[in-house]
């Protein structure tokens, strides 16, 4: 129930780069991240997937081990993640609540068809990631995640 990696993205469609650690704010997410301050939804500033989903994958595929590929910002290992939809967390010292799974958009199943091979449907890409994208996230407090900090889940379920 450990963070393994660390994304960011400066722009929308821009390369991921890895970082050891991330600032979060609330009410706005990671800073120096392209989704910092846009508050179109809940959970848009922060997403989480699990390294087990994304391996799976690429293991599958015959793909270079490149855990960028689904543009989340937070890998994960040792938790479902959809356990967490609807419960709040703690993450190193930040509060933080489990919005709704992430699933795949099309713009996903068209670069993961890219890497794979055109003939290679890309609505079948987003079904293969279906309930299985990841976490949406919000910040509950401000703080800092690094790598290698632990999820620990709070026995509290929050109401809707």
């Amino acid at each position: 129930m450990t963070i393994e990696r660390i994304f960011i993205s400066t722009e929308a469609g821009g390369k991921q780069s890895e970082r050891e650690q991330i600032e979060l704010v609330v009410g706005s997410g990671i800073v120096g991240d392209r989704n910092f301050g846009l508050s179109k939804w809940p959970g848009q500033n922060l997403t989480f997937i699990e390294a087990e989903e994304i391996e799976a994958f690429l293991e599958e595929h015959h793909l270079p081990h490149d855990m960028t590929i689904s543009r989340r910002n937070l890998i994960t290992r040792g938790i479902r993640l959809n356990d967490l939809v609807g419960k709040e967390f703690q993450l190193g010292g930040v509060m933080l609540r489990g919005v709704e799974l992430c699933e795949p958009c099309s713009s996903l199943g068209e670069r993961l068809s890219s890497l794979i091979s055109p003939d290679v449907s890309p609505k079948m890409l987003i079904q293969r990631f279906m309930g299985k994208g990841g976490l949406r996230v919000d910040a509950l407090t401000s703080g800092t995640i690094k790598i290698g900090d632990t999820i620990q889940v709070l026995a509290k379920q929050v109401k809707e």
